[in-house]
């Protein structure tokens, strides 16, 4: 069963209290066949535990790689997979369809 938003955006408020850097990524766009909709959210801190889902697969895990560096960068991103990258296949987007994540540190 996949957390709700308010699981997610409770936990990245539970780290941050607790000292932990945080990132958030959304999906901000979705085209054609997507795991998951748009809003959908996933957390991450600075060593990689995360709770949520913005797809599955390995997108989540280059998307967590991602997330790893803006925390360390301070700098968001937006990040797009999709079936015309030639990177879709192994990222595990192969379902035809394209999502845009937005990936953010949380201070």
């Amino acid at each position: 069963m996949l957390s709700t938003d308010t699981d997610i955006l409770a936990t990245a408020q539970a780290w941050r209290r607790d000292g932990r850097d945080v990132a958030l990524a959304t999906v901000i766009e979705t085209w054609g066949s997507a795991p998951r909709p748009v809003g959908s959210h996933l957390v991450i801190d600075g060593e990689g535990n995360f709770l949520g889902s913005v797809s599955g697969g390995c997108v989540e895990g280059a998307v967590i790689t991602e997330a790893v560096e803006v925390i360390e960068a301070g700098t968001p991103r937006v990040l797009e997979f999709g079936v015309a990258d030639e990177t879709a296949w192994r990222a595990g987007l192969s379902c035809g369809g394209r999502i845009r994540v937005f990936v953010e540190r949380i201070d």
